[in-house]
């Protein structure tokens, strides 16, 4: 796994090992970038169950402004650290470890708003729609922001919060088993 483009080009990047991650693969992260490449400078970033952290380190490679990493593992976050360290980007990260509700209602009471939102829970669980419905109800996406959810696809039947018609899908890739399903908040 590596960065592939921007200030960090080429860098390597650490993986947890084991079944407990699956750190997106090089070339379904190419295609992601590819579709939000003019959204990214200046972002405030979410890398919501961050895994390596390898999606928000690509955004401040990128020229994203901050980009906030989450996950509940330790290990996960010793990896994010380690990344974050030789990837050079101390100044621009915050670590957090946390489960995604509380890391949410955090960055809600601390008024946090972004322009961009990874969210790449557990395939098997239901935490992408749980944190979707979060997500809108504190009000934690910038207008025009977008939110992009990586899922298998079973996933693929998540449900837009009703609270807010401003959210709407606007494009699925599928790359093998993986979707990529991108959420806008328009004004």
């Amino acid at each position: 796994m590596r960065v592939i483009s921007g200030k960090a080009r080429g860098k390597r990047l650490e993986a947890l090992e084991g079944k407990d991650t699956r750190p997106t693969l090089d070339r379904i992260k190419e295609s992601l970038f590819n579709i939000i490449q003019f959204d990214i400078e200046n972002a405030v970033v979410l890398d919501l169950f961050a895994g390596s952290g390898s999606l928000g380190i690509e955004c401040l490679s990128r020229g994203a402004k901050e980009v906030v990493f989450c996950d509940n593992s330790g290990l996960a976050i010793d990896i994010i650290n380690t990344n974050i360290r030789n990837t050079k980007f101390e100044a621009e990260s915050i670590v957090i470890k946390n489960d995604y509700t509380n890391a949410l209602k955090k960055a809600a009471n601390q008024n946090k708003k972004f322009d961009i939102i990874f969210l790449d829970p557990p395939y098997e669980s239901d935490f992408a729609t749980k944190a979707l419905e979060l997500i809108v109800e504190l009000e934690l996406l910038n207008e025009n922001g977008i939110i992009i959810i990586e899922t298998n696809e079973a996933g693929t039947n998540l449900i837009l919060p009703e609270q807010n018609e401003n959210i709407e899908m606007f494009a699925t890739r599928k790359y093998g088993s993986v979707v990529l399903i991108f959420i806008k908040k328009s004004s």
